[in-house]
């Protein structure tokens, strides 16, 4: 079990942009990506033949740097550009 000092537990604070989609409280990064993959899968965002791509809207747009596509992957790295540590 991973040990729950880490930085994966540690609260961070989300941009406008995520929070749209996550909520503005400071969350875990495991809360974030699970309230992602969440809405993802409410939207049916992810591609249907290759189910490691996100198929971007408008509110994930904006995350992804305007990406209409981007690989489940490369969404974890473009979605640690949108938060910020808390203190």
């Amino acid at each position: 079990m991973a040990d729950k000092k880490s930085a994966f537990f540690k609260p961070v604070k989300p941009s406008a942009e995520l929070a749209e989609i996550v909520g503005a409280a400071a969350l875990p990064r495991t809360e974030v990506t699970k309230k992602l993959w969440d809405y993802i899968k409410k939207h049916n965002l992810q591609d249907p033949k290759e189910k490691r791509t996100i198929i971007a809207d408008a509110k994930l747009k904006a995350i992804f740097g305007g990406k209409d596509r981007v690989s489940m992957f490369e969404m974890t790295k473009l979605v640690g550009k949108h938060l910020t540590k808390t203190a």
